[in-house]
């Protein structure tokens, strides 16, 4: 369950961070990072237990933070709490759109047997890979090329009215704006297995089209090469950005073993989910990465959603997008869902205050992802900003703080326990700075 609850979209960023930190230096980051926010997440579980004479059964790690922090507590942590789900929403609808933009563009050209090759650079043969930020410094568009014969009207008319940034983001309005207003969206939660599906799906697409492509990996450290990998990158803080959200379970992970038969299990089996967690990112990042053809394409050709250096054609991708795209459309309005009672709970003591309180914040929210999608549609800055953001609060300031305060309330605090969880803090902070920086 906690496995399922934390992989998310942040896999399909992993390939783009690695090239990003260096290959060595983005491997050893990914170990890195799932460590240390597993010892916070631990910090985050064992909270509660650390107070004394009072019953906390039933207490969130919210109500953790009021008791240690008072009312700044309570509205940061809703805060960061809604900066996550927020965040999280704004990167499923760029990612809706863009599988919907390439599904929508698969069918087309299927039904009206037309061959279409996209206006960038790639390799040849049946296993293609493209380079859409070769051809532009912006998100790769649309634009494509016709070799069919006949009246072209149609195909173009077709992408004018298809468009991956200027119109398909606005479509998904009508059928998920609905969905958000639902009072309990408790039947979405029925298809919480897609979400496995579509991740060993892509584990084996992963593996097949590595196996097809090969290994692509140059190491000629002293002669000039322009497919030279590097080890290490100035940039990396933009992998431990979309890692901080990729291992992000802390401000839900005490409901979630909350379901847990045997209490005592918790550490283990929370251990045993990063573990896997961790495996899966390393494996679907080092693989995409090493099988990617490299020469003739550069490595920089990795996009932010490593299904883009694919054609839209492509039968596996294809697969792989309709997967995705019909279970982020069944968890997008969980996620409203649960913004909806974090937020209007708190400001009117009422999940549901009226049909009028809840439009205007989906309203909102919908045209925070649709203006994301249509100016901004990179995710992996949206991953990283948003992890970043909310990491600092739930990942490393406030399991920190909280284990030091109640140590020191219990005369248990030492002056190693004390500088480790200082030093845990800045690396927080100096995680979001740089997201700014870089």
């Amino acid at each position: 369950m906690i496995w399922n609850t934390m992989m998310g979209t942040s896999i399909l960023s992993i390939p783009w961070g690695i090239k990003q930190a260096g290959f060595t230096s983005g491997i050893i980051l990914i170990l890195l990072m799932g460590i240390l926010t597993l010892y916070c997440c631990y910090r985050v579980v064992k909270s509660r237990k650390m107070i004394p004479l009072i019953d906390t059964s039933n207490w969130e790690f919210p109500d953790v933070c009021k008791y240690y922090f008072g009312s700044f507590g309570q509205w940061s942590s809703l805060l960061f709490s809604m900066v996550s789900l927020v965040g999280a929403m704004v990167v499923y609808w760029v990612l809706m759109s863009n599988f919907l933009f390439n599904t929508g563009r698969f069918i087309y050209n299927f039904v009206h047997d037309i061959n279409v090759t996209d206006i960038v650079p790639g390799t040849n043969g049946s296993n293609k890979v493209i380079c859409p930020s070769a051809a532009s410094s912006h998100p790769p568009q649309s634009k494509s090329v016709i070799f069919s014969s006949g009246n072209n009207t149609g195909f173009e008319l077709f992408e004018d009215w298809w468009n991956k940034s200027q119109t398909v983001p606005f479509y998904l309005i009508a059928v998920l704006l609905p969905l958000l207003n639902l009072k309990s969206p408790s039947f979405f939660a029925k298809f919480n297995v897609l979400g496995t599906v579509s991740v060993v799906y892509l584990v084996f697409l992963v593996t097949v089209k590595a196996a097809r492509l090969g290994i692509h990996l140059e190491y000629n450290w002293f002669t000039e090469n322009d497919f030279f990998i590097p080890e290490f990158r100035i940039l990396f803080p933009q992998l431990t950005g979309v890692l901080t959200l990729a291992f992000f379970i802390h401000n839900c992970v005490i409901t979630l073993l909350q379901n847990n038969r045997n209490q005592e299990n918790n550490v283990r089996d929370l251990s045993i989910a990063y573990f896997l967690v961790g495996l899966t990112y390393l494996y679907v990042g080092v693989i995409i990465f090493a099988s990617f053809p490299s020469p003739p394409l550069s490595k920089e050709c990795i996009e932010q959603n490593f299904l883009d250096n694919f054609p839209s054609d492509d039968i596996m991708s294809f697969v792989a997008r309709i997967f995705l795209l019909f279970q982020m459309m069944t968890v997008y309005p969980l996620l409203g869902y649960l913004a909806r009672v974090q937020l209007l709970r708190q400001f009117f003591g009422n999940a549901y205050p009226s049909v009028f309180h809840v439009l205007v914040l989906n309203v909102a929210i919908v045209g925070a992802g649709v203006a994301m999608a249509r100016f901004y549609p990179n995710i992996g800055g949206i991953i990283r900003y948003s992890g970043a953001t909310c990491g600092l609060a739930f990942v490393f300031v406030y399991p920190s703080l909280i284990y030091v305060i109640s140590l020191h309330r219990a005369g248990q605090l030492t002056w190693p326990a004390l500088i480790i969880h200082i030093f845990i803090i800045l690396l927080g902070l100096a995680n979001l700075i740089a997201q700014f920086l870089l």
